[in-house]
């Protein structure tokens, strides 16, 4: 199949009036998607977990996420270059491997690390909006509250990508404006001899863990927060010309992001002790009473809240387009890949992963336990990436593209896989939530393959209609 099907012409049980996705992304506006995607919830309501593993170096489990995520971010780089299209690593999984079971299950897994993200985020801006407004909101009213706030979400998804993409640097430049107030405030205690400092060099180890498991450990935390640039690459099709601007603007945005989580988790670590950091999903509103007393908690409340509302509406948006991009690709059954005539937005895709969400916030719960479903499915799923990048260096295409030092994606295809292991310390829940979403794929797979075979006469396992023909532009 060729680009040219993808943007404009029906497939996979699509209409033929259905019309490809809006390329209305630039520079700018994927720079801010970027920055949106990877700041967030993970910073705002993770910093207070992550302290509470390895106490005042709260900053280096940060580093360390930044590292790892880097390595892999190369590597995508090189294959969102290569292959310009909307299915990310299910496409990149597909073309090195060739496996229709291994496809599908990388594609579940992505999209349910989008929703497992979306789904933290709603109960951390349930969490967030009782504390802002002094609500006292506890048990079903969180869920009920989180649920609601879900609901926004796909309704401002249904909308378009332009109207989401606009919500997107709002709420960006909001969060942003947030932890910059968080530096500043820590800053401005540090130079006035307020706070403790030497905090930022005390290691206080969780239980007997020495210090190289218990930063483990945060990492695995940590590494939450730095995840959300893989999700630009989903968006590729939105994108002007995305060879020439996508190597530029994703490595950009991983620098800034870095940076302003080393410098908000020195500032909270200086003005709030590592015990009383951990406690609670609102870390960083501890900060701001400590820092500046003065300061209208209420407002910081709200910037928080707007904060997570982003991370919600970033990873749904890239859910909906991953079900979408892989019903066009045939992989999923064409319904999810039908365009709103009106709107042109995957209506029944942001349905289905509504859907997801919802039995997520219902039945799962806790930020912390999302949080690291999330972490967890995406190391598994850059281990493969990272992988499929050396098994495609054989692949050749007709136009220029990324392509990362080889050293790159073998240190990052070791360092994705260590970090899934039990070893870390990782809490256990995390494993049954990832088992049970998986166990999920897998039987959509199952019902995949026997659509198929009943509209077909036996499944589309070749797939061989996902080769690239040439750039998009």
């Amino acid at each position: 199949m060729s680009v040219n099907a993808v943007q404009g012409g029906s497939a996979g049980g699509v209409g033929s009036g259905d019309e490809g996705l809006q390329r209305v992304m630039g520079p700018k506006l994927l720079l801010l998607f970027i920055v949106g995607d990877i700041l967030g919830t993970g910073v705002y309501a993770l910093t207070g977990q992550v302290a509470a593993e390895v106490g005042g170096v709260v900053w280096l489990p940060f580093l360390v996420a930044f590292g790892v995520a880097l390595l892999t971010a190369f590597s995508y780089l090189e294959l969102v270059t290569k292959y310009p299209k909307a299915a990310g690593a299910a496409l990149y999984t597909h073309k090195a491997f060739g496996i229709h079971f291994v496809t599908f299950i990388i594609a579940f897994a992505v999209m349910a690390s989008g929703i497992t993200s979306a789904s933290t985020a709603s109960r951390a801006f349930a969490a967030n909006m009782s504390a802002a407004f002094d609500l006292d909101l506890a048990g079903w009213d969180v869920t009920l509250t989180a649920l609601a706030f879900m609901a926004l979400v796909a309704i401002v998804n249904v909308r378009g990508v332009g109207e989401s993409v606009k919500a997107n640097v709002v709420l960006t430049l909001v969060e942003l404006t947030g932890l910059l107030i968080i530096i500043t405030i820590g800053l401005w205690a540090i130079m006035g001899g307020q706070g403790d400092v030497s905090r930022i060099w005390t290691f206080e180890p969780a239980g007997d863990k020495g210090m190289f498991w218990s930063v483990i450990t945060a990492t695995t935390l940590a590494f939450f927060a730095m995840v959300g640039f893989e999700d630009s690459v989903n968006m590729a099709e939105e994108t002007k010309d995305p060879v020439r601007i996508f190597p530029k603007v994703l490595l950009g945005g991983l620098l800034v992001t870095g940076l302003i989580y080393v410098l908000v988790s020195i500032s909270a670590i200086t003005l709030v002790p590592a015990a009383e950091l951990g406690e609670g999903d609102t870390p960083l509103l501890k900060v701001v009473q400590a820092g500046a007393p003065g300061f209208p908690i209420g407002i910081f409340g709200v910037i928080t809240m707007f904060a997570v509302a982003n991370s919600a509406l970033i990873n749904m948006l890239m859910a909906s387009r991953l079900v979408y991009g892989m019903s066009r690709e045939h992989v999923l059954p064409g319904i999810f890949g039908r365009v709103h005539r009106g709107r042109r937005t995957p209506h029944v895709a942001i349905l289905f992963t509504t859907l997801l969400a919802v039995g997520l916030i219902t039945f799962v719960g806790e930020v912390p336990a999302l949080g690291g479903t999330t972490a967890l499915l995406l190391l598994g799923v850059f281990t493969v990436v990272n992988v499929a990048v050396l098994v495609l260096r054989k692949d050749k295409v007709p136009h220029k593209h990324f392509r990362t030092p080889t050293a790159l994606p073998v240190l990052g295809a070791l360092s994705c896989a260590f970090l899934v292991g039990p070893w870390t310390g990782r809490d256990p829940v995390q494993y049954l939530v990832a088992a049970i979403l998986l166990a999920i794929g897998v039987a959509l797979w199952f019902g995949t393959v026997a659509f198929m075979r009943s509209r077909k006469g036996s499944p589309d396992t070749s797939m061989s209609h996902l080769d690239v023909d040439g750039p998009v532009n």
